[in-house]
């Protein structure tokens, strides 16, 4: 089945629809997909524990937004692809957004005839979709913590790069501590 574009969820930030339903079986979600997001935290946790990265840099949203979890797989998988090329084990990453929010689909049919086939808006729960994870505005979404000054420039670099995976407008935040 072929994803719907970023564009028919990104910007619709609201409350998640629960049908209610007289027939008890119709009124929650009865399969729910599997999370796209392997991991939250990368790099070296212990020397982060052990207060060892002092440059702090954060992803964060501009705008309220959901954010689908392919999306945010994406852009975690090609920020360890380039901090564990340039910066080996000197970072620690965590993805703070979580996609709990299920997406559900309508499908609509086309064509000649399609009136008679289709159920319109009378059964409109539709089919479980995918996941995402609803962003509001300044939320961070991914924070990296490294050593120090050099490393924090890839790091920028690297989210740079993220930033066009991600449906929102985002910005950089850096920070020493």
């Amino acid at each position: 089945m072929a994803v719907r574009k970023a564009l028919a969820y990104s910007k619709r930030y609201a409350r998640p629809y629960t049908r209610v339903s007289r027939a008890k079986g119709k009124s929650y979600i009865k399969v729910v997909p599997h999370n796209k997001v392997v991991k939250f935290t990368m790099g070296n946790p212990q020397a982060y524990n052990e207060g060892k990265f002092p440059f702090v840099l954060h992803l964060n949203s501009k705008e309220s937004a959901q954010v689908r979890d392919l999306a945010i797989e994406a852009a975690r998988q090609v920020l360890t692809k380039t901090l564990d090329a340039q910066l080996l084990n000197l970072y620690y990453l965590e993805v703070k957004v979580h996609p709990h929010h299920i997406l559900r689909n309508n499908k609509a049919a086309a064509g000649a005839g399609a009136d008679r086939m289709s159920t319109g808006m009378s059964r409109a729960f539709g089919d479980v979709e995918g996941r995402a994870a609803k962003v509001p505005a300044g939320k961070d979404i991914f924070v990296i913590h490294c050593a120090d000054e050099n490393g924090a420039k890839k790091v920028r670099l690297a989210l740079t790069v993220a930033k066009s995976k991600l449906p929102c407008a985002t910005g950089i935040l850096f920070e020493k501590r």
